[in-house]
């Protein structure tokens, strides 16, 4: 079923290596191409070109594109109770694990009484892609929103696909996990035109949009205000768009199908290694599953248990494409040096470590989203309930960027404040350096405070 990648007589750069390993191939040039039109569309003429572009691309053109509040309450009181309560425990555990993730302000004295303060400042408005497609995300939600939340983000709104079989509205579920995490801006958009309308704003288009908008408190000119930062998974397009809009907004990164690395050795047990690769082949025909061992006979087990439990599975036919596909893959390696080494050149998404001693040798890997230590912490764990955010890099992009964080939503802000005496202690080789770099304007603004001694505002003299 898995593509074997035999390098145990092989010895390749990292580069080499991320070249040999299995992995999606794809092409989002073409989609950037693809979106452009629709971006521009909703740039221009706001929500009326973000109804066309869902009429277009979801086949339903919603009444409401932003959502009523009672449909918010209706998502929230028909919840499985089951389900809100696993939600309520993955919000209560991100909050935990995110919290820690905030810096603290510091203050350096640079020179006696010069000092520089550095501070850490929320964005003030954010947006948050929750996906539709194969599978209802509202774990998504959560991962999203808490981050941006224990942040300190003061307004977020969240953009997430109009569904036919729910009268063009997003799917209940993601409405209730919003409603537990108190968001009531929610937008039924999806796909590209989304993107746009969260990056650029958009402009009421008919007597609904204005009413919806005059509800929430608007004028009712504007039914979306554009944001600071977008961030959330999504397909291809959704990728593409981020990156058209990079640079008029933030994002987080352009995410890709979701993949999974298991290192492993010969002591691994090959059925909680096969379940592992399933539940992520599960998610998406592109989504990667690669087993990196040094064990041959670890190798052939998890094949014969991925046979028996892909049959078995309810999406038996979406995750054998999955398994067969390029991105997916054994990979035997001839030791635990060499499986370090293929891991960091692969920089995968998740990465599992069933290895003796898995923590010392988790801690020796540089490039990876998430790592889940031991036979007790897999993957689904982290979708949910670990405690850690489960929108993490994909496609090798791991190895300079990091999975959704609190940092995704704050911005490190120096204050420098001198004193006339450190100022006066700095004139000298302020003004060397400035000649040399020809701006001798630049002196000048540090000399002037000579003429001039401060007399107002604040000078700290202590």
């Amino acid at each position: 079923m898995l593509t074997r990648i035999d390098l145990r007589d092989q010895d390749l750069s990292a580069r080499e290596l991320a070249e040999t390993l299995p992995r999606a191939r794809l092409d989002t040039a073409a989609a950037l191409e693809a979106v452009i039109p629709t971006i521009e569309d909703v740039r221009v003429r706001g929500a009326a070109a973000v109804r066309d572009a869902s009429e277009r691309f979801d086949r339903v053109r919603p009444e409401h594109l932003r959502v009523p509040a009672e449909a918010i309450a209706a998502g929230l009181a028909g919840l499985d109770p089951a389900v809100r309560e696993g939600l309520e425990l993955s919000i209560a555990h991100n909050r935990a694990g995110h919290a820690a993730q905030m810096p603290t302000e510091r203050v350096t004295e640079i020179v006696p009484g010069g000092r520089v303060i550095q501070r850490w400042i929320p964005v003030r408005r954010v947006g948050l892609y929750v996906p539709g497609g194969l599978a209802v995300y509202p774990s998504s939600v959560v991962m999203n929103a808490v981050a941006a939340q224990v942040a300190g983000v003061e307004r977020i709104a969240l953009a997430s696909p109009p569904q036919a079989a729910f009268g063009g509205l997003p799917h209940p579920t993601i409405l209730a996990a919003c409603a537990l995490l108190g968001i009531t801006e929610i937008y039924a958009v999806g796909g590209a035109q989304a993107i746009a309308m969260l990056a650029y704003g958009a402009a009421a288009d008919d007597d609904i949009d204005r009413a919806d908008a005059v509800a929430a408190g608007g004028s009712g000119r504007t039914l979306c205000e554009g944001v600071d930062v977008v961030t959330g998974p999504g397909n291809i397009y959704v990728a593409a768009a981020k990156r058209a809009v990079r640079g008029i907004v933030g994002i987080d990164a352009e995410a890709g199908p979701t993949e999974i690395a298991i290192l492993a050795d010969a002591d691994a047990d090959a059925e909680y290694v096969a379940a592992d690769l399933l539940s992520q082949a599960e998610h998406d025909p592109g989504a990667g599953s690669v087993l990196i061992t040094d064990a041959p006979g670890l190798a052939d087990a998890v094949e014969t248990a991925l046979v028996r439990r892909v049959a078995a599975t309810r999406h038996a036919e979406r995750a054998a494409r999955a398994l067969k596909g390029e991105q997916s893959g054994i990979v035997l390696v001839r030791d635990a040096e060499q499986g370090l080494a293929v891991v960091d050149a692969y920089a995968p998404e998740h990465l599992e470590i069933h290895t003796a001693d898995a923590p010392a040798v988790a801690r020796r890997v540089s490039n990876a989203g998430a790592i889940f230590v031991g036979p007790c912490s897999p993957v689904p764990l982290g979708d949910y309930l670990a405690g850690s955010n489960h929108v993490l890099p994909t496609g090798g992009t791991a190895r300079f960027a990091a999975g959704l964080n609190v940092m995704t939503y704050l911005k490190p802000v120096q204050l420098i404040e001198y004193t006339a005496a450190a100022l006066e202690s700095m004139t000298g080789p302020l003004t060397a350096l400035a000649v040399c770099e020809d701006l001798p304007a630049h002196a000048e603004a540090v000399r002037a405070r000579r003429v001039r001694p401060v007399s107002g505002g604040v000078d700290r003299r202590g």
